[in-house]
């Protein structure tokens, strides 16, 4: 594999872990697989934390890829807990309020769901990787400062109700760039007359790559270390990997 090229890997994020976490990890395996200290790997979607699943990293040149990858269509499983809010609109941050939801049936939820589809207005988490004023909006957020941030034009394909309860739902999303869903977990529970905030999101597609594509880290990591490995040409190759 030629990672100063270009390479695209396909990772199933762990839970608890960060996005930088990932690239860090995969970064340091190829780095040290290639002799080198430095090495450019980017990923195409942030995913949080408390989320798992399909996330894209680009090595080298193919990093100027990461605009065109992340713009694909991306498929998400959401597990969201109605009645009850927190600040985060996900566990990052404990609840903060309850409300009623003996009023609400299936056929509401659906109703609600229907209304999201489409091109809508979405107000980005306080608790999002947004820059207000050159400085991460959660950075902000975790301190208690107040965050203005200003609502986004996306567009929701699909929404399925996978699962249904009065206190919890589980829905299938597809989506374009940008959208959060702990801010659409936020809305759909407004959208109920209640509350609502996310408990587990896996990201199942992103574009035409699939969990199914993708490498746990811990497999990545084993591959990477062994795969043979080549330089572009009048590349200065480490002396250690030479024959």
């Amino acid at each position: 594999m030629n990672f100063i090229e270009g390479e695209i890997i396909y990772i199933d994020k762990p839970l608890k872990w960060t996005s930088f976490d990932a690239v860090s990890r995969i970064r340091k395996v190829i780095s040290r697989r290639l002799g080198i200290k430095k090495l450019k790997v980017g990923h195409a979607g942030t995913l949080d934390p408390l989320a798992t699943g399909v996330m894209i990293l680009c090595t080298g040149r193919a990093t100027k890829r990461i605009e065109e990858l992340q713009a694909g269509v991306k498929e998400y499983i959401a597990t969201i807990r109605l009645g009850a809010t927190t600040p985060s609109f996900d566990l990052e941050t404990d609840v903060d309020a309850t409300y009623p939801t003996d009023h609400i049936t299936r056929e509401l939820v659906e109703q609600v769901l229907n209304a999201f589809i489409g091109t809508i207005e979405q107000l980005p988490p306080a608790f999002s990787a947004k820059k207000v004023d050159g400085q991460r909006a959660y950075l902000r957020a975790r301190k208690g400062q107040e965050v203005e941030l200003k609502p986004k034009t996306l567009v929701i394909d699909e929404i399925e109700l996978m699962d249904f309860s009065p206190q919890e739902i589980t829905i299938r999303v597809l989506c374009g760039k940008g959208t959060y869903i702990r801010a659409l977990a936020r809305d759909i529970g407004l959208a109920l007359n209640s509350g609502a905030h996310l408990t587990a999101l896996r990201r199942t597609r992103v574009g035409d790559i699939t969990v199914k594509d993708c490498l746990t880290i811990e497999k990545a990591v084993e591959l990477l270390s062994c795969v043979p490995v080549e330089f572009p040409e009048d590349y200065p190759i480490p002396e250690k990997l030479k024959n």
